[in-house]
């Protein structure tokens, strides 16, 4: 996995985690990066440094101070409630939709080909299967927060 600090034209800095740099780059071109705080395509590298090890003979250095506009202090209430109000807007729109897992990209086919009765479905799809239902014309979305299979939820 390799960790990019991203940023979009308006000023927002973010993660984004990519199984390769050639992922980075397929899913911008594609159009699937966008910012989660405004939306904004218009998605780059933002300049980070790099994560070297220390050499083995070298005594612990005191972490370096943030970087300007990053931190770990506690989210602003403002940021909690809005994440709060995405989180209840996706689970109300999840109420009615069929949780598949894997079985995604294969009934989404079924159901854009009538092979089967359209439902509100939801699952796990590798990039690649989202990749294929695209160029298909069938429509899926990711969804913004992620979702346990009703398995794992406690």
């Amino acid at each position: 996995m390799i960790v990019y600090d991203l940023s979009c034209d308006q000023g927002h800095r973010f993660e984004g985690w990519f199984g390769s740099s050639d992922d980075f780059k397929s899913q911008k071109d594609d159009g699937l990066l966008t910012c989660p705080q405004c939306g904004s395509e218009a998605v780059e590298k933002a300049p980070m440094a790099p994560a070297v090890g220390k050499k083995g003979n070298q005594q612990a250095q005191r972490a370096p101070t943030a970087a300007k506009g990053i931190s770990n202090a506690p989210m602003t209430p403002e940021v909690a409630a809005a994440l709060e109000q995405l989180a209840k807007a996706q689970a109300k729109a999840l109420e009615n939709s069929t949780w598949v897992g894997k079985d995604f990209a294969e009934q989404s086919r079924a159901m854009h080909y009538g092979e089967r009765d359209h439902a509100a479905i939801h699952g796990e799809a590798s990039l690649e299967e989202a990749r294929e239902l695209m160029d298909e014309g069938v429509p899926v979305a990711p969804l913004p927060l992620p979702v346990a299979p009703p398995d794992d939820v406690n």
